[in-house]
């Protein structure tokens, strides 16, 4: 039961999560204190070998990330989003915004999912302060030794500056 004793929902927040960061805990967060049970789910394309993490490692750190949710799962999957939320039957899709033009994005996809699977999308709004991070500036910051524990969960840090150590070595 949420907290105000209705039935607990199923929900799924899709993402590459590459690398998860603060903004997609928030929203996790949300989601897990609306609906109760979330499933965090890694999509990823079998055919594309890109990507900082492994699938492996990206459930491995989220698990870690989101240890203090009961009720909140992490699992790989391929395909659509929609497929996805099908395969695994949950009530909604949800996704967080930072700004307007990530509602234009995801506008249009809520749309086609609803409409190919009728499955609804709900946005979660993520705290103001976090609106900033993105998985795409995290690497980069990352990449030229930058701080980030201030944008990622700590055992995310630690697998950004492992990762990019090992490159630097390489070099």
């Amino acid at each position: 039961m949420n907290g105000s004793g209705e039935k607990r929902q199923r929900v799924m927040y899709p993402g590459s999560f590459d690398p998860l960061h603060l903004g997609h805990i928030d929203v996790i967060e949300q989601a897990h204190e609306l609906f109760g049970d979330v499933v965090v789910v890694v999509m990823h394309n079998h055919a594309k070998t890109s990507g900082l993490f492994p699938v492996a490692q990206r459930i491995e750190l989220a698990e870690q990330a989101l240890a203090h949710l009961d009720g909140v799962t992490v699992e790989a999957q391929t395909g659509l989003a929609v497929q996805a939320a099908g395969n695994l039957g949950v009530d909604f899709i949800v996704k967080g915004l930072r700004n307007s033009e990530d509602f234009e994005i995801e506008q249009q996809m809520a749309q086609n999912n609803h409409a190919v699977t009728g499955i609804r999308t709900v946005y979660l709004p993520c705290s103001p302060g976090l609106g900033y991070i993105s998985s795409r500036f995290v690497r980069e910051i990352a990449k030229y030794g930058e701080e980030i524990g201030h944008l990622v969960p700590a055992t995310v840090a630690v697998a950004l500056r492992t990762v990019f150590a090992d490159k630097q070595e390489r070099k």
